[in-house]
């Protein structure tokens, strides 16, 4: 059974200003998902399924859905504020979305195979999508509560232009992760990878400590996990209007109960996004270096 890549698009975008999904980056207008959906396929992925805001619908059924028909299998599915748990309502006030691991959970009705879930607005690398395929397609039913994460290297991670939010990844002797520590704050200075904390403490970081970019994989028995981290969140968290529950929370909460595990896979790719409207240009430049030296075709889709 092939694997589903499950994109997570619902995502306003407030730092960089609009909706940056659909962005285009390649020579022929390709966005970044494009290029992520592009290196799915030809790793082995059967289906996409997108997470995506309703008020996109239109945009995305015209700019993106259009264009992978005849291409790969694709679907979608809503997130939106009033996909609680029975009883409860939308508390007023709320604006933000319920995060990423509640974007997770509301796929569930259309994923029945082992899944890969990478953000929207981010480039991954075809490797990295080759190393989480292999490890999807070799899953037995002994192993439906091992799970796995691309680790990337802090250094391929960063942006020059501001402030990033990345996940420290913390592995025992033989790879599995034991916790994401998630620092709020990377900066370079002065040759320096720094973390900011709240209280405006500096400490160094390694430049290839793993960190995490939300490109992990699954298979359906994480559902239920989701499920119950999301009910827990809104029961402690539902009067905070901006607190969200995030993918690594989830992921580290498994791990915690020994509800499952996960191996970590190691990358040397370079991650690229858009994260500041300054980023772009790099991204661009970037996958333009990628294109004239024959690792994607300049025209990517039919």
């Amino acid at each position: 059974m092939k694997p589903t890549l499950l994109i997570l698009a619902a995502g306003l975008g407030s730092r960089y200003g609009g909706l940056k999904q659909l962005d285009q980056i390649g020579p022929s207008g390709e966005t970044l998902m494009d290029y992520s959906v592009y290196d799915a396929k030809q790793a082995g992925f059967g289906k996409i399924v997108f997470v995506i805001r309703k008020n996109f619908e239109d945009d995305f059924k015209t700019h993106i859905f259009l264009k992978y028909k005849g291409f790969i299998d694709i679907d979608y599915v809503f997130q939106e504020l009033d996909m609680l748990p029975d009883g409860k309502k939308v508390p007023e006030g709320r604006m933000k979305p319920w995060g990423t691991g509640h974007a997770v959970l509301v796929a569930e009705p259309k994923i029945k195979e082992p899944f890969a879930v990478i953000n929207a607005d981010d480039f991954y690398g075809r490797d990295s999508f080759k190393a989480i395929a292999s490890f999807l397609f070799a899953l037995d039913e002994d192993n439906q509560k091992t799970y796995c994460l691309l680790a990337y290297k802090l250094k391929n991670t960063l942006s020059e232009h501001g402030t990033v939010s990345r996940g420290l990844c913390y592995l025992d002797k033989n790879d599995y992760l034991i916790n994401i520590e998630e620092h709020t704050k990377i900066y370079i200075e002065n040759g320096k990878i720094l973390s900011l904390t709240k209280d405006d403490k500096k400490y160094d970081l390694s430049e290839d400590a793993p960190v995490s970019m939300n490109l992990m994989g699954f298979t359906p028995s994480a559902f239920k996990y989701f499920k119950y981290y999301f009910n827990e969140f809104v029961e402690t968290k539902y009067n905070d209007l901006k607190a969200e529950l995030y993918l690594p929370e989830v992921v580290s909460k498994i791990i915690k109960s020994s509800s499952g595990k996960v191996r970590v896979l190691p990358s040397n790719e370079k991650w690229f996004g858009v994260t500041y409207k300054e980023d772009k240009q790099v991204v661009v430049d970037n996958i333009k270096e990628m294109v004239d030296k024959g690792i994607y075709p300049k025209k990517l889709l039919p």
